[in-house]
């Protein structure tokens, strides 16, 4: 078996330095490593044609587009592996990362995705809730702090995940998601869209990378703001109500407005927001309010003409 790690970076030099020195310790070396690198971005490119890389077969790949699913599909198309492997350039995997990976795919042929945990220096939790999507349409997410023994899920993270290339290379990465950097929820549009052709995903949380979250340099940033929540919840619901059943996508839709979570509020959480003086409660209400409606709207289009 043959991996490709694939690595998209943009602005963050120093944090991609620290993630390839940890590719270089593996001890089931990567094939290849692929690092893409947007074409505006002259400090990146600067820094891999300095970089002292042996023994790690390191290549690069060049990006047009901005948003991390134009990089991720360039480096697919660059890759030469039976597995693809993705992290972040602010992420550094441990040792025995791809090795433990590998042990997943060989033991069974039915497996399409493995990942595991990312741990985040500054929280703290334990959680056997990770990476489920319920009936109704909440996902619950806690790759970073699960617990337990390996099992399946419904989603990966995209800091720390690994895929058969034959299925990935037959969809690609979903250039439907919105938004200009990370363009939250492909690896749900992934997941889901391998579990449906009855792939298995499994969650390990001893497949493990050290995750130190840094600045991003796009719209999607790590603070609210009102433009990225509305991509971001527009992605989920468009992924969502492809997937659901009709009943479903009722329950789900009456359930994201009358209520939904902390995160994306329905009406009900927008009260309970307001009451514990959240400053951003009626922002994050009205983005994710419109952000259902695009993610209706773009769904309705795609499916117009088709049964559903």
């Amino acid at each position: 078996m043959t991996i490709s790690v694939l690595v998209p970076t943009y602005r963050r030099p120093r944090e991609l330095a620290r993630c390839l020195e940890a590719l270089k310790k593996q001890l089931r070396p990567a094939d290849e490593v692929i690092v893409v690198v947007r074409d505006s971005d002259e400090e990146t490119r600067q820094f891999l044609r300095d970089y002292q890389h042996q023994p790690l077969p390191l290549k690069t790949a060049t990006v047009g587009e901005t948003g991390v699913i134009a990089a991720m599909n360039v480096g697919l198309g660059a890759a030469h592996g039976e597995v693809i492997a993705l992290t972040d350039d602010d992420a550094a995997p441990l040792p025995d990362w791809l090795e433990r990976i590998e042990a997943h795919f060989l033991s069974d042929d039915g497996i399409g995705g493995v990942g595991g945990s990312d741990i985040i220096g500054f929280l703290r939790g334990a959680s056997t809730d990770v990476g489920k999507l319920r009936w109704w349409g909440r996902i619950s997410g806690n790759h970073h702090i699960g617990v337990g023994e390996a099992r399946e899920v419904d989603v990966l993270k995209g800091v720390n995940c690994a895929y058969r290339a034959a299925p990935l290379r037959t969809r690609g990465f979903d250039t439907r998601m919105r938004g200009e950097g990370a363009q939250v929820h492909w690896e749900l549009s992934l997941g889901l869209s391998l579990k449906r052709e009855g792939w298995k995903l499994i969650y390990d949380p001893s497949v493990t990378v050290e995750h130190f979250p840094a600045q991003r340099h796009d719209k999607d940033q790590r603070v609210f703001s009102s433009a990225a929540h509305f991509d971001i919840v527009h992605n989920e619901t468009l992924i969502l109500l492809e997937h659901f059943s009709r009943p479903q996508r009722v329950v789900f839709l009456f359930w994201a407005i009358v209520t939904g979570t902390g995160g994306a509020p329905g009406l009900l959480q927008l009260l309970r927001l307001t009451a514990k003086r959240d400053t951003k409660a009626l922002q994050k209400f009205l983005a994710s309010y419109s952000g259902r409606i695009a993610g209706l709207r773009s769904f309705l289009r795609e499916s117009k003409g088709v049964g559903t």
